[in-house]
């Protein structure tokens, strides 16, 4: 691998670095896009709206998780790259505004998908302009940039023409270009990728992930703020708060610390391979369980609260009941493919618990929609204590090790 020269903005190898201010302000504006992606789902809750909503979380996940990237080889304190993450966030807010017309243009202005496409375009091109920038002293960064370039182009082509359609049609682009985006990258390898600073990636997607569980916190909230409290809505919001708790618990006490001591003791030349397949492709399920989870709240709390259409037996059904079990689901097995591709085993123990998840939706179906929460709650914390005895010792032993790096 060649050594930057003194002057080269890209940090040394092993250099430890931390998240500075710029990009947590960069990841305000990923929090209003999930929550316009969660609005988005439970305005018209179907199957076709749930799968939808499932495409814009991947393609701002593909958008944030290149700004990671930069910003783990050469510092967000730079003037330069402060003005491109500058630039990159005013295109993403207005994306993220665009979200609730992705599909479909609403009457007067301009066409909401057109502009969603160009703010993609825009915020890719700035990001790959100032890659390359930044590149011109890595020859083999160069190369594979190179290699990544027609992943960018070519997804968001894809997308523009997939504003000129509607229907099955569109949706089928939409999946179209993140298969450029996804299965481009991974053809074009990772040998060329540079990751200096594993401390710095592993915190970032640390931060995000709380960003994603923000918006649980704030789907229980929402819906219910302006009503007046009652025993119900204290006794779900309660349920739900311990959902998302439990779900902070399984990611930063077990498995933030399994990822950071893999990527830190990962070979320099093969660090890049190991944080693009467990970081940015790996943490994406992740994120899509945490925002349906999200979704599958909001809705609990709606027919807890909203008793001129729902009664408190209502169970939640369908899309909505997906949302919450499947989505908890989802989220656990995530776990289980990031720690098998960074310590190489398998976690039985979440895998078994998602496997129970799944196989309780039809009976959960029966069930009003609070004790369905209450299921889906307790599930993951008897996981989590589980755990908790089974590893103890484990986990003291990397507390122990990435302390004294």
């Amino acid at each position: 691998m060649r050594v930057p020269v003194p002057h080269s903005k890209i940090r040394a190898d092993q250099q430890q670095a931390t998240v500075t201010p710029l990009e947590l302000f960069f990841d305000l504006v990923f929090v209003f896009a999930l929550t316009q992606v969660t609005a988005f789902m439970a305005h018209e809750l179907s199957w076709m709206g749930l799968l939808r909503g499932v495409l814009i979380i991947a393609l701002l996940w593909w958008a944030w998780t290149g700004w990671a990237w930069l910003a783990n080889v050469v510092s967000a304190e730079e003037p330069e790259i402060k003005l491109a993450i500058l630039v990159g966030m005013s295109a993403m807010f207005v994306l993220a505004l665009c979200i609730p017309e992705a599909f479909e243009d609403a009457p007067g202005g301009l066409d909401g998908p057109v502009v969603l496409a160009l703010c993609y375009l825009l915020f890719r091109l700035c990001h790959f302009g100032m890659f390359m920038f930044i590149a011109q002293e890595d020859a083999g960064l160069r190369g594979q940039l190179v290699r990544f370039a027609p992943s960018v182009v070519g997804s968001t082509i894809v997308l523009l023409i997939a504003a000129q359609f509607e229907g099955a049609t569109q949706t089928g682009l939409w999946m179209l270009a993140l298969v450029v985006d996804y299965v481009g990258t991974a053809l074009g390898g990772a040998s060329g990728w540079r990751l200096p600073a594993p401390g710095h990636f592993s915190e970032r997607h640390g931060l995000i992930t709380i960003v994603a569980l923000g918006e649980s916190i704030v789907a229980i909230g929402v819906g219910v703020a302006e009503l007046p409290i009652s025993l119900p809505i204290v006794i779900a919001s309660g349920l739900g708060l311990v959902l998302a708790s439990a779900m902070w618990w399984a990611y930063f006490d077990v498995s933030a610390l399994l990822g950071e001591h893999a990527l830190a003791n990962e070979p320099v030349e093969t660090r890049p391979r190991l944080g693009r397949n467990a970081f940015s492709f790996a943490h994406l399920p992740l994120i899509i369980g945490i925002v349906l989870v999200a979704l599958g709240l909001k809705k609990v709390l709606e027919y807890v609260a909203d008793t001129e259409h729902h009664t408190l037996l209502d169970p939640l059904k369908g899309p909505g009941l997906v949302a919450l079990v499947g989505g908890l689901a989802l989220y656990l097995l995530a776990h289980v493919v990031f720690k098998r591709l960074t310590v190489h085993s398998w976690s039985y123990i979440r895998l078994g618990t998602a496997g129970a998840l799944l196989l309780s939706i039809p009976l959960l179906g029966k069930l009003p929609a609070i004790a369905e929460l209450a299921v889906a709650a307790t599930l993951l914390v008897i996981c989590l204590v589980v755990e908790s005895v089974v590893h103890a010792e484990t986990r003291r032993q990397i507390r122990a090790e990435l302390s004294h790096h």
